[in-house]
């Protein structure tokens, strides 16, 4: 617990910070590849979701930039924060995934039972070979690991080689505008590279705070998937800020960050699923109100969010055919006009730049069904 003289930075200062950082107050001109190591990765369990993340963010977005991007192997898809797959640098790729490494290992001891009898430093061995070969698919690599050992879990064989390697997904899958199966090789064998040693921990939170920060050790240990890492804040205390949240959680951020006036202007943005501003904090409050807790998503189904003054506001979701792209907007609330006018606008800009069909729609209805 902070000491009572600590500044409080309230919900809104709270909120205005994440969305600086996250640049969604105002969309930046800068390199995509900049953004992505900016923001420390973007959640991409789909494959679209990165392409919409930027969108919001970046001036001028072209979905064909990132798409470029990954067919020159700058930018990969990879399992890595809260061991799930994000796209990063070639560089993040390298030296984050060791990082998060104990992670994977508390996955794989779930699946111990079906691994009896099994030798995970050859299994390990085993699994690089083959994809290092040639990409393979998760079915073909538990076929493969199979012959080895015929009695074990057949899902529990591939889930060793995932959480033992650093396997990345090779395009086309994640392209824009293509598709492809999900085939993986390693890290170095995709990237041409040594293996690279671990970030490191202090290094790492100082990233996190600067992309979102303020915040608590436990929001960063959410984000990333790791535990322990209140030694590594004290460590850094003398180099960092410290402030309280309203209900007096500790705080830390970097001294020079941005914390802007809470009554800063934010515009509406739509983000796509799992977007890590929602996924950045243990406390999500900042972002997500009390009331609408649980509402961007039921059971493993995540939806497109709106943000509307900084926060969630209303679900979206966009639906193409061969001539018409439309984004249904469901409101969690009541909008006012001019809220609602904003958010038009800004669905008429994503129908631009995001969607190819000839013609554009914007409707305001229901698709989600909450229940009581």
């Amino acid at each position: 617990m902070a000491a009572k003289n600590t500044p409080v930075l309230s919900t809104r200062a709270l909120n205005r910070a994440t969305m600086e950082r996250q640049l969604l107050l105002r969309r930046t001109a800068v390199p995509v590849k900049d953004a992505v190591s900016r923001l420390v990765g973007l959640q991409a369990q789909n494959t679209r979701p990165p392409y919409f993340q930027l969108f919001s963010r970046l001036e001028g977005f072209d979905p064909a930039a990132l798409s470029a991007l990954m067919e020159s192997r700058e930018i990969v898809r990879i399992v890595s924060l809260r061991s799930t797959i994000h796209t990063h640098t070639a560089e993040d790729a390298l030296t984050l995934r060791p990082l998060v490494q104990p992670a994977r290992d508390r996955e794989l001891r779930m699946f111990r039972a079906g691994l009896a009898g099994v030798d995970l430093d050859r299994l390990t061995s085993l699994s690089r070979g083959l994809v290092e070969e040639r990409p393979r698919t998760m079915k073909e690599l538990r076929e493969q690991l199979l012959l080895h050992w015929p009695e074990a879990d057949p899902r529990a064989l591939a889930v060793a080689a995932r959480c033992r390697l650093p396997l990345v997904q090779v395009t086309p899958r994640g392209l824009w505008g293509r598709s492809g199966q999900v085939a993986l090789t390693t890290a170095e064998h995709w990237l041409d590279s040594p293996s690279r040693p671990a970030a490191s921990p202090d290094a790492t939170v100082l990233r996190y705070l600067g992309a979102f920060g303020p915040a608590s050790v436990k929001d960063m240990q959410m984000w990333a998937g790791l535990t322990r890492m209140r030694e590594v804040f004290e460590r850094l205390r003398p180099r960092l800020a410290t402030f309280r949240d309203e209900n007096g959680a500790e705080l830390f951020d970097l001294p020079d960050a941005p914390r802007p006036d809470p009554e800063t202007p934010a515009p509406p943005r739509f983000l796509p699923e799992f977007d890590n501003v929602l996924l950045g904090h243990a406390d999500r409050t900042r972002v997500i109100p009390s009331a609408y807790k649980g509402r961007n998503g039921v059971g493993n189904q995540s939806y497109g969010t709106v943000l509307a003054d900084g926060f969630l506001t209303a679900l979206w979701r966009l639906d193409e055919t061969a001539d018409t792209g439309t984004v249904t907007v469901q409101a969690l609330g009541e909008l006012g006009r001019a809220t609602r006018d904003e958010i038009t606008q800004e669905a008429v800009e994503l129908l631009t730049v995001m969607s190819s069909a000839p013609a554009h729609d914007v409707r305001f209805g229901t698709f989600v069904d909450f229940g009581d």
